[in-house]
């Protein structure tokens, strides 16, 4: 328990960015228009691409014993690719907004 209190104090600093990052996160995703949506979403799905590539570096770099490593770079793996393939779907559907409908 007191090493737990000793890294909090020596890292305060940075849990203050965290929290700040938090809150400066929901004020700038509250303010886009839904016009710029679907640009957004295809950038987080590019971002996602790239966790899933360091994921599967993670694991293929993970020693056989190595557990913790090789369950939280599978776990990554899993939902990363969910959350490219629902951004997909959240990108089409947006996009099916924007077409002509067919008479």
């Amino acid at each position: 328990m007191q090493s737990i209190i000793d890294f909090l104090h020596e890292n305060i600093e940075m849990f203050y960015i965290v929290i700040l990052m938090i809150f400066l996160g929901i004020e700038i995703i509250g303010r886009v228009p839904s016009v710029l949506h679907t640009p957004l979403m295809s950038g987080a799905n590019a971002i996602h691409g790239v966790v899933i590539i360091g994921a599967i570096i993670v694991m293929g770099k993970a020693e056989s014993g190595n557990y913790t490593a090789l369950v939280l770079g599978f776990l990554a793996v899993v939902l990363g690719t969910l959350n490219v393939v629902g951004g997909f779907v959240v990108t089409d559907r947006m996009l099916e907004m924007f077409r002509k409908k067919k008479k």
